[in-house]
């Protein structure tokens, strides 16, 4: 009973705009910050370590590499400051969690990407059953 009158008020809460992106994919989270009353988008620009939550609480994080220096941001999904998030690259991981990647350098920290077959593209079929 109380979580399903918890559920129908964080409902209206929820972004219904959300692009589709999973753990390991590279993504840009443009945001907006107001400073001296003017807005402006920031686009804050990684590869998605973690994922966590559900509903309005759901968040990830974001790691990119500055100037040599690692920096995380966690971004809470349904935020009413991020504008849109867009994802650039797809990867290709086993984890649900990247937290390795903190103790790698250098080109050890890339992470493959994911190449995606069309849906058309099927094997062909062998000559022995055109025959038939």
């Amino acid at each position: 009973m109380a979580k399903d009158f918890l559920n129908l008020i964080e409902s209206k809460y929820l972004k219904k705009d959300v692009s589709k992106f999973n753990v390991g994919d590279t993504v840009g989270v443009h945001l907006k910050i107001v400073e001296e009353g003017k807005a402006r988008l920031q686009v804050f620009e990684g590869i998605v370590i973690a994922r966590a939550g559900s509903g309005v609480r759901e968040t990830f994080t974001v790691r990119k590499i500055s100037y040599g220096e690692g920096v995380e941001f966690v971004f809470p999904l349904h935020s009413p400051s991020i504008e849109n998030i867009k994802v650039i690259k797809k990867g290709d991981v086993r984890r649900a969690k990247l937290y390795y990647l903190k103790k790698k350098v250098g080109k050890a920290t890339k992470v493959d990407e994911k190449i995606e077959r069309a849906a058309s593209a099927q094997p062909a079929a062998s000559p022995r059953e055109e025959v038939k």
